[in-house]
């Protein structure tokens, strides 16, 4: 009697061990497969500072320079990599004052001093258009300094008019006709002066730069290409009423090539 209590004891015992043991399993399984997940998910990466991003993006295209030298209201000597470059600025025209042949006009004096007194010696940064250089090999740029830019500085105190406009290097010349406007309203520098542009063909009376030096033109290329203060592109014949006073911006020989070009038949 002994020995089968004995024996049914011990089977009691391994059956409740077995029952504990696949109740423990489970549990320790799904412990375990936690702590692997955990410990092979990748950390997450910081995402890149955006503004940083955009700040460069801006930038791109803006070369530091030196100014070494002012000529005159729109053309600046630069030191660029060490390398001596002459500047045109785009879009701007200001009163002649070094033409070997012409006298100093209105507010050209004002213009190169103004030039002079915010320029020399600063270091600047060159904003380019599409084009980079003219026929000339001069730099075209959009001149920045001391955080403004100095094309639509001229053109707000009245001390040039928008000119120079050769696309495609136009970037910003919706907005620079705008501020001649506003110039021309308050009646400030060149546009205190009575009839400097006829009606709205927007004519400079002055001659054109020595800065901006021509192409020989055959005798057969006699119509003048004009930018209106608005931005309209017209051309003038020598019979038209406003021809000689007409400061050219292209010579044309025809009335097709100045069409082709851009160019509407002035109205007079």
């Amino acid at each position: 009697m002994k020995k089968w209590f004995l024996l049914i004891f011990a089977a009691f015992m391994i059956s409740g061990c077995s029952e504990t043991a696949n109740n423990e399993t489970p549990a320790a399984e799904t412990e375990k497969k936690n702590i692997s997940s955990k410990e092979e998910s990748p950390p997450e990466e910081a995402a890149p500072a955006e503004s940083e991003i955009e700040a460069d993006s801006e930038n791109e295209n803006f070369i530091p320079a030196k100014v070494v030298r002012v000529i005159d209201g729109d053309t600046v000597k630069v030191l660029v990599n060490g390398k001596e470059e002459t500047l045109r600025l785009l879009l701007v025209d200001t009163p002649e004052t070094v033409h070997p042949n012409k006298p100093v006009q209105p507010f050209g004096p004002e213009a190169s001093s103004f030039a002079k007194e915010t320029l020399s010696g600063k270091e600047v940064e060159l904003e380019l258009d599409v084009g980079e250089r003219d026929k000339y090999g001069r730099l075209l740029v959009y001149l920045h300094a001391d955080g403004k830019m100095f094309n639509k500085l001229l053109i707000e105190k009245g001390l040039a008019r928008v000119g120079y406009v050769y696309a495609p290097n136009t970037k910003h010349v919706d907005e620079f006709i705008k501020l001649q406007k506003t110039a021309q309203k308050k009646e400030i520098g060149i546009w205190s002066i009575e009839n400097y542009a006829a009606e709205d063909e927007g004519f400079n009376v002055a001659e054109k730069k020595s800065e901006d030096p021509k192409e020989t033109q055959t005798e057969a290329c006699t119509i003048k290409g004009n930018i209106s203060s608005s931005g309209d592109k017209i051309y003038h014949l020598p019979e038209g009423q406003y021809y000689d006073a007409t400061k050219e911006e292209e010579m044309f020989c025809s009335e097709d090539e100045a069409v082709n070009a851009g160019y509407r038949a002035s109205k007079r």
